[in-house]
């Protein structure tokens, strides 16, 4: 795991697995942790690297629903969880679906936990909107596309946005299972502006980037989508992407388009 601060009220902390994050955001003598790492020693580890780092953690948010950004609730087992309507919608409709996909892959990776997940208080927030935090706000972008849910997170006095699984330097778009191509082309619209405004961008995987490399990785991602919707199985995929596991996740994106 790695953390590294991007602000005096911002940390970021990078799972070993997938490069999933998690960020730490303070507001006075409030913080929230947004998604999560992923491996129980990391999680073990994060409520002191927060405390000695003078984040008092009042709450966690989730960008979206996959198993993989849901388990901050592993570490600090008495928060609320904030979510958007649409991410609360998908766990009701999916009751214990995160906890069976976690215990999947635990078993074979053969991870043991100390615990099983809950999710406990799921808070449904409105999305666009804002969250207070302190004595400021967050505010909340729809980002559904990857998913049929989703959020990104502006941190406005930091400069920083948390976008979920989008505008990642490590992995492709992603169309997962109620997941949309034009939803994707429209959220990556939508991050734009706020792309251009952000002094760091916090992917879902990969390390945090700077806004010119964010910038960039949103250009590529949008062309990648539109050489996926004319159907160029040919086409390269973005610079420093182009592997054997991403090219396993675009022939999954393409059969996706086809059923």
């Amino acid at each position: 795991m790695r953390a590294v601060g991007v602000h005096a009220d911002v940390i970021v902390v990078t799972s070993q697995i997938w490069q999933t994050t998690c960020t730490v955001v303070r507001s006075g003598d409030e913080a929230f942790v947004i998604d999560s790492p992923v491996l129980p020693g990391e999680l073990e580890a994060l409520p002191a690297l927060v405390e000695h780092a003078e984040f008092p953690v009042a709450g966690l948010l989730a960008t979206h629903a996959d198993w993989d950004h849901l388990l901050g609730r592993l570490a600090f087992p008495g928060d609320a969880l904030g979510v958007a309507e649409t991410t609360a919608a998908r766990l009701a409709a999916e009751p214990g679906a995160a906890q069976r996909e976690l215990r999947t892959w635990d078993e074979q990776h053969y991870v043991p936990r100390p615990r099983p997940l809950s999710l406990g208080q799921v808070q449904a927030l409105p999305v666009p909107g804002h969250c207070g935090i302190g004595e400021r706000e967050l505010e909340l972008h729809p980002a559904d596309g990857h998913t049929a849910d989703g959020m990104a997170v502006w941190v406005g006095w930091a400069g920083v946005l948390c976008c979920g699984d989008y505008v990642s330097p490590v992995e492709i778009p992603v169309l997962s299972g109620g997941g949309s191509l034009d939803g994707y082309e429209a959220t990556l619209a939508r991050l734009r502006s706020l792309v251009e405004a952000a002094d760091t961008v916090v992917p879902g995987h990969g390390a945090p980037l700077d806004r010119d490399r964010a910038l960039a990785i949103l250009d590529e991602d949008a062309g990648y989508l539109d050489a996926l919707r004319r159907r160029d199985d040919d086409a390269p995929l973005p610079r420093g992407r182009d592997t054997a596991e991403q090219r396993r996740i675009h022939r999954e994106n393409a059969r996706a388009l086809t059923t």
